[in-house]
């Protein structure tokens, strides 16, 4: 006769033993979905990164100015995703101050709202803030023109 102790460690040893391959799989699944999001991250970044290079060089060269150029290269570069969060406003502070000061300013339908002397008088207020901030923009738009991500 078999004893009772032997079979409840048999059937224990029959749990342990599926509780462990289930885990097993289950830290397989985690793997593979890790590294499928971090392959889905990079190819996004390398996106992003690929339009944060075209904006720079259309700024560079004045084919985009520098309010529009500002609006778009913070807002591409905020959307980067790292392991560790980058302070790219430490990095391109001309960038980021243009863009703090017009980012309120209206665009599209509310700016043809507007009266024309009020168009005129944020025009000059825009200009004034794009030629106090190019000189240090143009070395910025230089270094982002050839931007890498880290790692790569």
């Amino acid at each position: 006769m078999i004893s009772p102790w032997l079979i409840a460690a048999l059937a224990g040893g029959v749990i342990i033993v599926g509780l462990a391959v289930y885990a097993g799989s289950l830290l397989a699944r985690l793997r593979q979905q890790t590294q499928f999001r971090q392959q889905a991250i990079a190819k996004r970044n390398d996106r992003i990164l690929e339009s944060v290079r075209v904006i720079a060089k259309a700024v560079k060269e004045d084919q985009c100015n520098l309010s529009e150029g500002a609006i778009r290269l913070t807002n591409l570069l905020n959307a980067l995703q790292f392991d560790q969060p980058r302070n790219f406003a430490e990095d391109y502070p001309g960038l980021y101050d243009l863009y703090d000061r017009v980012k309120e300013l209206p665009t599209h339908e509310a700016r043809k709202q507007l009266k024309r002397n009020e168009r005129m008088r944020q025009d000059l207020q825009r200009a004034g803030h794009e030629g106090e901030l190019e000189a240090t923009i143009k070395i910025e738009v230089e270094r982002l023109a050839t931007m890498e991500l880290p790692g790569r």
